[in-house]
């Protein structure tokens, strides 16, 4: 008889599906115990018994008195605004209503500030480069702060009543330092060796620019020393001051002079109480090159003949100014031949000069217009007959050309008798201070030339922050930094 082979499979399904059906209800035994037990847990919001808690002073009165307390405020969690600082650096042509607007701050608030008493013009006057110290939230303004000048500081700040404005002053104090150098090959250079700034190495060429011409008459050897003011504040260097004395020995002449006040007026005079200024400047560029000098023989470069040069070419990059000689009136302004764009000033004495192959005219110069020493004329050019950028130089007596570089120029008004006496007595000790060993220099961060007091040579005096000082420049003639594209001749 044969053995069914199916039978133990057929018993294995069997009980494979009694376990199945097994572990279904074992689930769905614990799923819903579990759910009797979630349905039946107390609540824990609802009251119950608890510990008892140490009852406050109110809630014992309240229990006594039979009046309920009245549960605390809800607590509400705010953030604190916090302020800003924004610090601009004012642009050109930029005013306080384009700065507000452009940094989103209300309006209102510079209104409020503006209409307090006695600080418009120190708002407003902004100057490109100024500094402005803005501190706000959320664009309301907390406080406003400026510096409107070396000495002084605004500073508005919001109080509970409004805005309220103050201003803080900054003193400075203005130390002398003696400096001497020898030149070895230019001015600048032996001032740089010196750690004599540039500014004050212009200003000491403006004191002597009457008697030595810079570009010609400067020699390997020469040595200046200059008694000049530095200005600090809270004990750091900002600045260069004015040139006190001064000493140039230029080719075995020596040449000292002295800074004095008279009538508003600052000025330089010889130890005798004679005015370095003279009626007019030996040349009317700054520290170019003689391209050409007067030669009434000279053989002209364009024509190929001989025909006299009758003046100075100083060879400068175009563009560069060019200043009157003296005081006088324009009789000529326009195109005069080979001289090109020139023009002809007319001066006291019968003394004219003559400007020529200048690329363009200053403003408003026209015949008849007065020019002052100094003052710019026009820039140097190359039109007509010329071979390159340079200025063609002449001085006239009576009509009859005279060289520029060696005609003995007229002097200007000596000091008078009743200031000579205070001279000698303000200019000793500066004259002393020529001979005096040099100073060490400050360390040097920015360089501007500005006006200050005149102490004695070696002194320290405080200048007083809130006493304006009248900025007057030294000499007559202008004070222009050389074109850094032109090269500098000592030669």
């Amino acid at each position: 008889m044969p053995r069914n082979i199916l039978g133990p499979w057929k018993n294995s399904s069997r009980i494979k599906v009694l376990a199945i059906y097994l572990v279904l209800g074992g689930s769905l035994t614990a799923a819903a115990f579990l759910g009797w037990r979630l349905s039946h847990a107390p609540d824990p919001t609802a009251a119950g018994p608890a510990a008892p808690a140490a009852a406050s002073p109110g809630a014992e009165l309240a229990a006594a008195t039979g009046v309920t307390e009245a549960a605390p405020p809800p607590v509400v969690a705010q953030q604190a605004s916090v302020a800003s600082i924004i610090e601009v650096v004012v642009g050109r042509n930029d005013t306080l209503d384009a700065i507000f607007r452009r940094m989103q701050l209300n309006k209102s608030d510079l209104a409020a500030i503006r209409n307090l008493p006695g600080i418009r013009q120190s708002l407003d006057f902004l100057r490109p480069g100024d500094s402005i110290k803005l501190t706000h939230t959320d664009g309301d303004i907390r406080e406003l702060t400026r510096k409107v000048s070396e000495t002084q500081t605004l500073d508005v700040v919001r109080q509970d009543s409004g805005f309220e404005a103050k201003m803080i002053d900054n003193p400075v104090e203005t130390r002398v330092r003696t400096a001497r150098a020898t030149i070895d090959s230019s001015l600048f250079q032996a001032a740089g060796a010196a750690d004599i700034s540039d500014t004050v190495a212009l200003k000491l060429a403006n004191v002597f620019a009457w008697d030595i011409d810079f570009v010609l008459d400067i020699r390997e050897g020469d040595r200046f020393t200059a008694v000049y003011e530095q200005v600090f504040q809270n004990g750091k260097y900002l600045r260069d001051g004015e040139v006190l004395a001064a000493e140039f020995v230029n080719n075995g002449k020596v040449y000292r002079a002295v800074r004095f006040v008279t009538d508003g007026h600052a000025g330089y005079y010889t130890p005798a109480g004679a005015a370095m200024r003279k009626a007019f400047l030996r040349a009317p560029l700054e520290f170019t090159r003689v391209s050409s000098a007067f030669n009434p023989h000279r053989h002209h470069p364009i024509l190929n003949l001989i025909r006299g040069h009758m003046g100075t070419d100083y060879a400068a990059p175009i563009g560069t100014p060019v200043h009157a000689a003296g005081d006088g009136h324009v009789s000529f302004a326009g195109q005069r031949g080979g001289y090109g764009n020139a023009i002809v000033l007319t001066h006291g004495a019968n003394v004219s000069t003559l400007y020529g192959h200048m690329s363009r005219f200053a403003r408003n110069m026209h015949v008849g217009t007065r020019v002052q020493q100094g003052e710019v004329i026009g820039y140097v050019g190359m039109t007509g007959l010329a071979t390159g950028p340079h200025l063609h130089y002449e001085y006239l007596t009576g009509g009859v050309h005279r060289n520029p570089q060696t005609v003995q120029l007229p002097g200007a008004e000596p000091l008078r008798a009743q200031d000579l006496q205070r001279f000698r007595d303000m200019a000793a000790p500066l004259l002393a201070g020529l001979s005096a060993p040099p100073s060490p220099p400050a360390a040097v961060a920015a360089i501007a030339p500005a006006p200050g007091p005149v102490p004695a040579a070696g002194s320290t005096t405080p200048t007083a922050p809130a006493t304006p000082v009248a900025a007057v420049p030294a000499g007559a003639g202008a004070a222009i930094a050389p074109d850094p594209r032109s090269k500098t001749s000592v030669n």
